[in-house]
């Protein structure tokens, strides 16, 4: 389901002469239906940058990013954002939203998006926010005012509205106590159990040995550097 083959990314520093950072070069990794896969190494050794790149934030300077049957590596703006409203979903560490819009619709939105009926898609995020225990009392007001804890909650509820078939996490249990932690884990396995293919990055140890099923050290596509 996601298919990477001989990436590269560098970063040119604009306001600093056109300097060159050579970030990773010759990566490659698959994601089948039903697998979770952990990017690990130091901080710093490109994990976020690979996951943007699959995303399509970050652009390539060559090989190929296969989700589906797209290549987010060459494909157009709006085949990205039809892969990003249908297929590939991302849960990032912070969230991002539209200030005063209620918790309840940030988390209906991206099924609203698709064409979900109104009452379906908010059965749903009221579901995953009860689910991820967000008071109910919260859930008409906008998660701007909301702690950093709820904030990442809202955050994985509105990432797992949609059955995305392929899926990527960026620390989905940083932060979070024992019980919202194992709630997370549980959407996870849920996910993995319908055949969503799931990229991650997990620093908590003991979440990724309960539902990744293999790692890939991001280190070993560090460029060479030339003595």
């Amino acid at each position: 389901m996601i298919a990477v083959e001989n990436l590269a990314k560098r970063f040119v520093l604009r306001n600093q002469g056109g300097a060159v950072i050579p970030v990773m070069e010759g990566a490659s990794l698959s994601v089948a239906p039903g697998e979770c896969v952990a990017l690990v190494g130091a901080s710093g050794v490109g994990k976020s940058t690979l996951m943007r790149m699959i995303y399509g934030n970050y652009t390539a300077q060559a090989g190929r990013i296969m989700v589906g049957d797209v290549d987010v590596a060459c494909a157009p703006p709006r085949a990205i954002l039809e892969l990003r409203r249908h297929t590939l979903g991302y849960v990032s560490q912070f969230l991002r939203v539209v200030p005063r819009v209620p918790t309840v619709e940030v988390v209906a939105e991206p099924l609203l998006a698709l064409g979900v009926d109104d009452g379906t898609a908010r059965a749903r995020a009221r579901d995953l926010l009860a689910r991820l225990n967000i008071p109910e009392r919260l859930w008409p007001l906008s998660p701007t005012t909301f702690s950093g804890g709820e904030q990442q909650r809202v955050n994985l509820a509105r990432g797992f509205a949609h059955d995305y078939p392929a899926l990527l996490l960026d620390e989905p249990t940083a932060s979070l106590d024992a019980t919202n932690r194992a709630v997370v884990l549980d959407l996870i396995r849920d996910a993995k159990g319908r055949g969503a293919a799931i990229l991650g990055i997990f620093h908590d140890a003991a979440a990724r040995a309960q539902v990744c099923d293999r790692e890939v050290d991001v280190s070993a596509f560090a460029p060479e550097v030339a003595a």
